[in-house]
């Protein structure tokens, strides 16, 4: 009996203990699940109903120097589609074709898409299937009124089988309108030129993302929002430009672009005393609503090829400046004192044997006042060698040739100025008149605001400030140093007014009212073999007004116009359009006329005359 007993207290105490481990061995197990291995179990069971939605923000605009709109991200709708939802995809597809201008083909193959389940690694219906981007707010309320009648119909489980997301789209609402400046951006949403590309990372914008987790029947639960990340939109920025003063340029560009037919053609318009660009135009255009493919024609020579429209020529090109460069020596000189206004050079007759230079019309001697005025390329070779090769060199680079402008516009070019060292022995009397230098457009434009400010090299200035946060950055002017001395820009100045005179190469460029001062630009271009070509010219005008006291500079250029070949000089191609573009620009800007000129017409075209606010 007592064995027996014993026997029974034996088991007891086993199944006790064994029960004992088995419970604790649960309890650890349970432990271990619910705590240790809580977040892995969590984010296998979420995943089954929850996915992550973008939140898109909104990418900065770019305004002209009033704050009229250049550049902005207008809202539209992202069609996505929630499979799960779906009970026939068929019949889905063939109603929403329309709407969404797709194929039911298309919309088929972006409904089978499907992922790998992490429970059960089966692959499932994918619940976030993007279906359309850019879709505009009226078309979105056309589909939700389909598949409100799919769902009566059961081919789908809920409305939210098809839903939206905020997005935005890149609206350019001028057009070609300051095309090349400003630039385009990518599918992505990134800035690839102009202002877009320069200031990508201050307008650019962060997208946010939204946990998502929905129910069987397609409602949204809120437990996961707090993983939420907000979107952070873009800054503005604000330009130097003032879109009606680009507005009257390029229309004269245009209308010149029409009667010429250059290959390409390009404006500057700058302020010489901040050295903001007031208006930057070029030939040919694009629309950045529509940017055009462009790839080179490898059977063509660089000569013949087909320009990239969305170039900005004006920056980006560099160009023999011609007869605009003979400010250069001529104020080096006069700043050094080695000539007066009034020195006497000997210009040949027209003809210098020793170094095989011409001039257009002959002359025995011209003052240096007259060598502007007349643009003798014998004069000017003659005071660059009394300057010598150094100095020169040294005031080429002072105007700022040669090296970039740090405009802040993309694919900027420096332009070429080869150091004394390297040149050959006819360099010093070629590079007076513009020959053997390279620059671009904006670099000889801001070589005369140096003139008409009195003798400082100004940095342009592309951008007025930019705004983020309610709080604006503005980007001052900079001057970066003086290039000569006061006086020599006053006697320049003397001698630019005559050019634009009865005397002088360009009395077409005159404005009436006003006192111009500007000098023209004829340069010959080189053929494939790197000779002179006789029929090929760069033609331009570079001025300013009024001559006393400049509100603004003024560059027009052509390249090859069609023109007959006793009209290929600058003041008869591009002076016509410099007075044009100077003349409504002066309405515009509400100058006074300081001549005893009645301005012809005195009505004002509506562009011409609306209210200025240049946001000083």
């Amino acid at each position: 009996m007592i064995a027996m007993t014993t026997t029974i207290n034996q088991r007891a105490l086993a199944t006790g203990i064994g029960l004992a481990i088995c419970f604790t061995a649960f309890s650890f197990r349970l432990v271990h699940l619910q705590v240790t291995q809580h977040d892995h179990y969590e984010s296998i069971a979420a995943s089954r109903n929850i996915h992550v939605e973008p939140v898109y923000a909104r990418r900065g605009a770019i305004l002209d120097v009033n704050g009229e709109v250049l550049a902005q991200n207008e809202p539209v709708k992202t069609v996505v589609a929630d499979a799960q939802l779906i009970n026939d995809f068929d019949k889905l597809a063939e109603t929403l074709a329309k709407p969404l201008e797709m194929s039911k083909a298309a919309i088929l193959e972006k409904l089978a898409k499907q992922v790998k389940s992490k429970v059960s690694g089966e692959m499932v219906p994918c619940r976030y299937i993007l279906l359309r981007k850019d879709l505009s707010e009226e078309k979105a309320i056309e589909i939700s009124k389909l598949v409100a009648d799919c769902k009566g119909r059961k081919i789908v489980q809920s409305l939210d089988a098809i839903y939206y997301k905020q997005d935005f789209v890149r609206v350019y609402p001028n057009g070609t309108t300051l095309c090349h400046v400003i630039g385009y951006t990518n599918d992505a949403g990134v800035g690839m030129n102009g202002i877009e590309s320069s200031m990508n990372e201050r307008l650019q914008c962060v997208n946010g993302e939204r946990n998502v987790e929905r129910a069987r029947d397609g409602r949204e639960l809120v437990l996961y929002r707090g993983q939420d990340r907000e979107p952070r939109d873009g800054g503005n920025v604000r330009l130097t430009i003032d879109l009606n003063l680009q507005q009257i340029v390029e229309s004269e560009l245009d209308q010149a672009v029409r009667q010429l037919r250059p290959k390409w053609a390009s404006v500057v318009m700058m302020n010489p005393k901040t050295g903001e660009i007031m208006a930057m135009a070029n030939r040919p255009n694009f629309d950045p609503n529509a940017v055009p493919k462009y790839e080179e024609d490898k059977t063509k020579s660089k000569a013949n090829q087909k320009l990239n429209p969305t170039r900005n020529i004006a920056v980006s090109d560099q160009l023999e400046p011609g007869s605009t460069f003979k400010i250069v020596p001529v104020s080096a000189a006069l700043s050094e004192k080695i000539v007066s206004l009034d020195t006497e050079i000997g210009t040949e007759n027209g003809y210098w044997q020793w170094c095989k230079l011409k001039d257009t019309h002959a002359h025995p001697y011209l003052s240096v006042r007259n060598v502007l005025v007349k643009s003798s390329n014998i004069g000017a070779a003659k005071i660059g060698i009394q300057l010598g090769e150094q100095k020169l060199y040294e005031y080429a680079r002072k105007f700022g040739f040669g090296k970039p402008t740090n405009v802040g516009l993309p694919a900027e070019f420096g332009g070429t100025v080869n150091p004394p060292e390297v040149w050959d022995k006819l360099t010093i009397t070629r590079m007076p008149m513009g020959q053997s230098v390279a620059a671009t457009p904006l670099q000889i434009a801001n070589s005369m605001c140096t003139i008409a400010n009195g003798g400082t090299l100004m940095t342009p200035q592309i951008v007025r400030d930019f705004v983020n946060d309610g709080a604006t950055v503005p980007f001052e002017p900079q001057a970066k140093w003086r290039a000569v001395s006061q006086k020599a820009t006053e006697q320049v100045r003397e001698a630019l007014m005559d050019v634009v005179g009865p005397k002088g190469t360009a009395l077409e460029a005159a404005v009436p009212g006003f006192k111009v001062a500007g000098k023209t630009g004829t340069a010959q271009k080189k053929d494939e073999s790197g000779h002179i070509a006789r029929d090929r010219y760069v033609v331009s005008f570079l001025g300013f007004l009024p001559a006393m006291d400049p509100a603004f500079v003024l560059f027009v250029i052509f390249d090859e116009p069609q023109v007959n070949h006793e009209s290929y000089y600058g003041g008869k191609v591009a002076g016509p359009v410099f007075s044009r573009i100077a003349g409504r620009a002066a309405r515009y800007l509400n100058l006074q006329p300081t001549e005893p000129v009645v301005l012809p017409g005195s009505k004002l075209t509506k562009e011409d005359s609306k209210s200025r606010s240049r946001g000083n």
